[in-house]
């Protein structure tokens, strides 16, 4: 038998001899190996999870992030429409107000008391013209634009939409404000156009 023979059977007696004589010290080595092999699989277990909650919890941030950019863009817009069309009906109730100055006597006075304009011949014949069927501050030049801005803005999401919707009708409420009493007859038929024009709008949208 050679000397690694030797050796082998040296080292089996030794171990039997071992288990013999202290057999629960085998057992416990074994135990104790199975005891570390857990243990490091449980702290790979929980870096693992560490990891996993972390990036977990990076998305959520980043997704609250982007939403509530997403809100401070969509109030933005709402405030310019609404900006846009308080400075549209006001306008166009000002030169409704010039062009019917012989009828609308008390309104002239108004804007004639504060030095905004005065009224002559041409002037009045300028914004009777500008408030015609087809004159730029007329009920479908001044319904189509503030449409386009409406549009502009929401893009095809009806939800958007919907709020450029309750922008105009808040803008509307500030112009009546500003002007002081109900805006006249025309700013009214504007107002209408423009709420059917949202109607067909979002039906158009969310049948497509």
């Amino acid at each position: 038998m050679g000397v690694n023979g030797i050796t082998e059977v040296t080292n089996n007696i030794a171990t039997t001899y071992a288990s013999t004589v202290n057999p629960s010290s085998t057992e416990e080595k074994k135990k104790d190996s199975e005891v570390k092999v857990k243990e490091e699989a449980a702290a790979v277990y929980e870096k693992s999870e560490e990891k996993s909650n972390s990036s977990t919890t990076t998305i959520t941030a980043d997704r609250m992030k982007i939403i509530q950019q997403l809100k401070a863009e969509d109030a933005k817009r709402q405030q310019q429409l609404l900006d846009i069309v308080n400075k549209m009906m006001g306008k166009q109730a000002k030169t409704y107000a010039v062009a019917n100055s012989d009828d609308d006597e008390n309104s002239i006075w108004e804007f004639l008391a504060k030095g905004d304009f005065e009224v002559d011949a041409a002037t009045k014949a300028q914004a009777e013209a500008d408030i015609a069927e087809d004159g730029y501050w007329g009920v479908k030049q001044t319904s189509e634009r503030i449409l386009d801005f409406a549009k502009a803005l929401a893009g095809d999401d009806p939800e958007k939409l919907e709020n450029m919707r309750a922008a105009f009708e808040q803008g509307y409420a500030q112009a009546e404000k500003t002007w002081g009493k109900e805006l006249p007859e025309i700013s009214k038929q504007t107002y209408a156009a423009v709420m059917k024009g949202f109607d067909e709008l979002t039906g158009k949208i969310t049948t497509e």
